[in-house]
């Protein structure tokens, strides 16, 4: 290279180029690590070398030639690029290497509004000093090159016109602690934010996008996933609209109940006119949730949901595909079908489903969440009724329709509502559950809204978060995680802002939660078991059970101190009945794993003092947050040993944890023979769970004749994942072939629905 060659500094000043500091960085970079060549990031960065080049373009440069290098074989390099990326955010963000101190860093930023005001009026510059000499800023460089990248494009605070940066990670865990924590006791909450900034730093407690995005800035809405139920009247639909607007403008992903509206063709104002039917509506829906484009952090995203007996189903079910036209069509929602054991039995029977508007059949709709044999016997009655309009059609081409146009379009979601009500910690009589959210792990009680003022409805907001199960050594890890991140979530309930007042009607009265897992597939090969053979079944009903005992412990602690949640008396908790006691008792025959804590003195210090939220657990995709951890999302088996996933900001290679050591352990998703084992896992831990999981279906249609998986095979996993008291089904995978390139190479990339979707925690 020419030694002559000129560089432009970030102040703008020109110098020689200094090759000998170049290779300074990346042997810095380099240090501790296996299987890295710092020659080799030269090789690689030099040939792009020109005369004038900026500084900050060589770092640029350097990083992604270091990232190129990441694979299976070379895993270390993405924390090669990850020390290198973290080296230039900071010089972007500070001019230097060394972050200021928090302090002068936090006055700053309030003086220039991007932090939150209250945080100078809430602490001394004494506790701020106190707060710097926890941070520990080398915890940095454990970050992976996809962490750094999705910190610096979703969650560093920043001016996405500009691309200017102004904080680093480090600065992000200790202020969302302090921002959580503030109205805690002076004499202890700094042991709190110490704590959890320790446990979030770590990697212990992953935290959503919404609090890691907004926590500590002027933007104070965090809640994740929001539920929004639409009665049947225009003054509902357009609140519902006007609702959806509100919240996907402020981040979060959007679950919308509209199964009351009435079908096409009903009768309007005693017969002066005929109802439009859904459709019409369900665009409304989706232009209100595509008009916010949340702050470039995520594009809107809702799943909308109706019950399959509903008189239009048959057009609903559709609505996805891409055939018929645009005005037939609503093809950017998301769906969720609605069904229930009596839809089941017919199927099963070979018989035939009644199809109604609900606006005909009084009661029907109600029921057929709060009440299971009083739905029986009205449907029935309905039936027999010949003055009540309805269809009826073979169950087995409905359910056909449903699983054809799941397998298509991967988006028509199930919830099977019975069990999101009969195994649930609400008591249906009070607070049926009516509806789950956009990615299918929330079920919380919803009621319509008549106006966006209205605060006699009730939006259900859930706040997540998640543990990493990577870092569970002992099972009794989860005591003390639970105890942070209850109270740590439970203080953002009272200390975001609720744009409506429906929302924070459910919110402050009921409090809930939902607090899932992140690393689940490592968290297996680790104990050398599997997804497909029945070897996880003991170790995930012991894991389980212990996060769920530790998480109602920690809450049924926090009621001693700050009272039960308002609405404490709608759970079923409060009747002394736990989630141990309604499960589907198929689960006995998948796994002989006794109780290993003490739960009936639970139960009885839940009675007396009750709980401070009605819900505490909810397994959610992760896609996005489990990347800041090194961890494999959720609960899902990875596609591939490295991950290349497609963002804004180019490809992200990703190597599943410890891959050398645990290769042969790992249970890669398309080596998995079928969905059974993996169901059956989920069924486990649904036993547990108070609301519900976003659990996936997949196939490889190679594995069955003429390449085509029979929808026999579609049907038995339905029922697979109903007898075992799975509530909710996710998205249907197929495989296609495009991820095998590499053999052992996973490629995904974000879309409209969770994958950027707000319950991405």
């Amino acid at each position: 290279m020419n030694k002559s060659m000129l560089v432009t500094k970030r102040d703008g000043k020109k110098e020689p180029i200094d090759l000998d500091k170049i290779h300074k960085v990346i042997t810095w970079a380099a240090e501790g690590l296996d299987n890295v060549s710092v020659s080799q990031v030269e090789l690689r960065s030099h040939i792009q070398f020109y005369d004038g080049i900026r500084t900050s373009d060589i770092h640029e440069t350097i990083i992604r030639a270091a990232a190129d290098l990441i694979s299976q074989d070379a895993p270390d390099y993405q924390y090669l690029a990850a020390r290198l990326a973290i080296f230039h955010l900071r010089k972007k963000a500070y001019n230097q290497f060394t972050p200021p101190s928090l302090y002068e860093h936090v006055k700053k930023l309030v003086a220039s509004k991007r932090y939150d005001k209250h945080l100078l009026e809430d602490y001394t510059q004494e506790e701020f000093e106190q707060m710097d000499k926890i941070i520990d800023h080398w915890r940095d460089m454990n970050f992976s090159y996809a962490a750094v990248k999705q910190l610096e494009g979703k969650y560093l605070v920043q001016n996405r016109v500009t691309g200017e940066i102004y904080e680093s990670a480090q600065f992000l865990y200790i202020l969302v602690a302090a921002c959580l924590f503030a109205n805690y006791p002076k004499e202890s909450r700094l042991d709190y934010i110490k704590r959890f900034y320790d446990a979030v730093s770590t990697f212990k407690i992953s935290l959503p996008t919404p609090i890691m995005a907004g926590v500590r800035t002027p933007t104070r809405q965090f809640s994740s996933c929001v539920l929004i139920e639409c009665d049947d009247s225009l003054d509902s639909i357009n609140a519902t609209a006007g609702a959806i607007v509100k919240y996907v403008s402020q981040r979060a992903g959007i679950g919308v109940n509209a199964g009351r509206i009435r079908a096409l063709g009903s009768s309007i104002r005693g017969g002066e006119a005929f109802h439009t039917g859904c459709i019409p509506f369900y665009k409304y829906f989706q232009t209100a949730v595509k008009s916010c484009s949340q702050g470039g952090v995520r594009g809107g995203a809702a799943t909308v949901f109706y019950p399959l007996w509903h008189l239009e189903v048959e057009s609903l079910l559709v609505l996805r595909n891409n055939r018929g036209v645009e005005e037939n069509r609503v093809r950017h929602l998301d769906y969720g079908v609605q069904i229930n054991k009596l839809m089941y039995q017919r199927l099963i029977k070979n018989e035939n489903i009644s199809l109604f508007s609900p606006s005909d059949v009084p009661g029907l709709y109600d029921a057929f969440f709060a009440d299971q044999d009083k739905f029986e016997a009205l449907y029935h009655q309905y039936e027999q009724d010949v003055n009540i309009r309805k269809r009826v059609v073979k169950a087995v081409e409905l359910f056909s329709l449903l699983m054809q146009e799941r397998a298509s379009t991967g988006r028509i979601y199930i919830q099977n509502v019975d069990h999101c009500n009969t195994h649930s910690p609400f008591n249906a009589q009070l607070a049926p559950v009516h509806q789950s959210n956009l990615c299918m792990e929330i079920a919380l009680p919803t009621k319509p809204l008549n106006n966006v003022n209205d605060d006699k409805g009730e939006i259900a907001l859930c706040t997540l978060s998640a543990f990493n199960l990577g870092k569970i050594e002992s099972l009794d890890d989860f005591e003390e995680l639970a105890d942070l991140t209850v109270r740590a979530l439970d203080a953002l309930l009272d200390y975001q802002d609720y744009p409506i007042p429906a929302a924070k009607t459910s919110s402050i009265n009921r409090r809930t939660l939902g607090i899932g897992v992140i690393n689940y597939a490592y968290y297996l090969a680790k104990h050398g078991v599997k997804y497909s053979d029945g070897s996880a079944n003991n170790l995930t009903h012991r894991t389980f059970e212990a996060m769920q005992y530790y998480l109602l412990k920690a809450s049924n602690n926090l009621a001693k101190e700050k009272g039960a949640c308002p609405l404490f008396s709608e759970t079923t908790y409060a009747q002394g009945i736990l989630p141990i006691d309604t499960y589907k008792q198929d689960i006995d025959t998948l796994t002989k794993e006794p109780l290993h804590y003490d739960w009936e003195s639970l139960r009885q210090s839940v009675k007396t003092y009750g709980l401070r939220n009605s819900t505490l657990s909810a397994l959610m995709p992760s896609e996005t947050s489990s990347q800041i951890s090194n961890a494999t999302n959720g609960i899902e088996p990875p596609r591939g040993y490295v991950s290349v996933k497609a963002s804004k900001d180019g490809i992200l290679k990703q190597v599943v944890p410890e891959y050398k050591k645990l290769k042969d352990l790992y249970e890669l998703l398309w080596q998995i023979p079928n969905n059974t084992g993996y169901l059956h896992l989920v069924g486990i831990m649904q036993k547990f769970i108070d609301q519900s999981i976003s659990a996936n279906t997949n196939y490889d249609p190679t594995k069955f004749p003429n390449d085509k998986v029979p929808m026999k095979q579609l049907l038995a996993d339905l029922l697979t994942a109903y007898k075992y008291g799975v509530k909710t089904l996710y998205y249907h995978n197929t495989r296609d072939g495009a991820e095998d390139i590499q053999g052992d190479i996973e490629v995904s990339s974000s879309d409209d629905g969770c994958e950027g979707g707000a319950c991405k925690i």
